[in-house]
């Protein structure tokens, strides 16, 4: 840990036009292990002259990039995936230190994933072609669309996968020829400011990928300015909310990747390690700390006791330790805030009936620790499977049929994800079309390929990362009509 804290203070709080930043005058961030709690790095936020650098500087270095072609803008793209990869380790170890994450989870979700996102878009850059229609025979009219960039991007990210989330709306938004200044969770403030550099070092323009690091203030300074084209945030709901507000009294583009409260359904004909394995990971990966965990967890009659018997016997196995240590499987939460709203659900989930079955207090000693934590005999009323935990709680339900269970998990205001474990194809396929989530898995969970669509309905957002449609998201399309004969009127 001594080692690796020497490297780990930036140069500078933010990245802006090719080179750290400063300015003192913003107030303190505080980077703190969540291992531990000790302060591992000291920032300062944004203030309003470090915010119009960025911005003016992010604003031309677009014309720059716009003008290249598709193709040397993918090159671009596909040389910092490269870079990525090649310093997995030392970027993993970083996000370790910057979210209290496992090694082993950082190791190949973080870095490596963001790569896979960069290789994707930089190779698909060059397809960015609009379409022709033609109007009558040999000779006539003709409409052609071109598809253009929106121009400046503020992309806000959160706490739980920095790397990921910065790589996830820049390689789409920068593919198609804008610029983006990217602001960090104020918890999480280092690891984009490393993916900056590389951004530079890969060869892009100075200031096309900033990075300003800040409270909510920052991030709401950003949002209003009249430069800004596109505001893609990855949050809470209520944050979701008071940022499309913002954003949409100037009528910019918008994407929202929001929470969840997302039901993971197992029929009595699944296979039970399988689906005891998808609800470990739906729910202690990372802690618990994502926004598309499979958190109610409903169970046919049949399968309760057999379930719930394997998977409280394998969740014990959960090592929690040094999160740089391979061998470690739980790490800390990423603030003693975020743990105490956790154990205040933990407590609440009691006191309103629920089994405890495994789980629900802290280990001793430094740091943001809690346990992987089971509870039985929930129901649909309680709170701990109404409201959005964040952290390592699992919550098993019971259901008898199938209709049953399809309206009880479509009966939430989230809409972000959703799993179906069972051996009936034909019913899993009818129970997807019938979930209202926009992103659905059969017989698994949680895995989000680059190439795939990932977003919500209801209140988990609007808009998708990712796969082709991100590029909708990003650009935009202007219809040219051509006219190849005399043109009438009236008079």
């Amino acid at each position: 840990m001594d080692t690796i804290q020497q490297t780990i203070q930036p140069q500078g709080s933010h990245f802006i036009d090719g080179a750290h930043v400063e300015d003192k005058a913003g107030r303190e961030i505080l980077c703190r292990y969540a291992a531990t709690g000790e302060v591992v790095a000291t920032l300062h936020s944004a203030t309003p002259a470090v915010i119009e650098q960025a911005l003016a500087s992010a604003k031309r270095a677009q014309a720059e990039w716009a003008a290249l072609p598709p193709v040397a803008r993918g090159r671009v793209l596909r040389r910092v995936a490269d870079i990525l990869r090649d310093r997995n380790e030392a970027l993993s170890q970083l996000e370790t230190i910057d979210t209290g994450k496992p090694i082993q989870e950082t190791r190949v979700a973080d870095a490596s994933s963001g790569a896979d996102a960069l290789e994707f878009f930089g190779g698909i850059a060059a397809s960015l072609t609009g379409e022709t229609m033609h109007f009558g025979g040999a000779g006539g009219d003709f409409v052609y669309t071109i598809r253009e960039p929106l121009g400046l991007c503020v992309g806000i990210g959160a706490w739980n996968y920095p790397t990921q989330i910065a790589c996830w709306k820049a390689a789409p938004a920068l593919a198609c020829g804008n610029a983006m200044v990217f602001k960090p969770s104020e918890v999480t403030p280092l690891c984009a400011l490393k993916l900056a550099e590389i951004f530079v070092e890969a060869g892009a323009p100075k200031g096309l990928f900033n990075v300003v690091n800040g409270y909510g203030d920052v991030g709401a300074a950003l949002v209003t300015d009249a430069r800004v084209d596109k505001v893609s945030l990855t949050g809470s709901v209520p944050t979701g909310r008071k940022v499309y507000a913002a954003a949409a009294g100037n009528i910019r583009h918008v994407t929202m990747e929001l929470g969840g409260k997302s039901p993971l359904v197992i029929f009595d004909d699944a296979d039970l390690e399988n689906a005891v394995s998808a609800a470990i990971n739906a729910n202690f990966y990372s802690t618990g700390q994502i926004c598309s965990n499979g958190t109610r967890v409903f169970v046919q009659e049949a399968m309760v006791k057999p379930f719930t018997d394997r998977l409280v016997e394998r969740t014990r196995n959960a090592r929690i330790g040094d999160p740089l240590d391979p061998e470690t499987t739980i790490g800390p939460m990423i603030t003693d805030d975020q743990r105490q709203k956790v154990l205040n659900y933990v407590r609440i989930g009691q006191q309103e009936g629920a089994q405890l079955l495994l789980g629900g207090t802290c280990p001793d000693g430094p740091g943001y620790w809690i346990e992987p934590t089971i509870f039985g005999g929930v129901t649909d009323g309680m709170t701990i499977a109404r409201e959005e935990i964040f952290g390592p709680v699992l919550s098993i339900l019971s259901f008898s049929d199938e209709a049953e269970v399809t309206a009880r998990a479509n009966a939430t205001e989230f809409g972000l994800a959703a799993g179906v474990f069972t051996a009936d194809m034909k019913r899993a396929h009818r129970m997807v079309a019938a979930l209202e989530a926009g992103t659905c898995w059969i017989n698994e969970y949680n895995l989000t390929p680059v190439e795939a669509p990932f977003g919500g309905v209801k209140l988990s957002g609007v808009g998708r990362e990712n796969s082709r449609a991100a590029l909708e998201h990003y650009s935009q399309v202007k219809s040219v009509y051509v006219a190849t004969g005399d043109v009438e009127a009236p008079f």
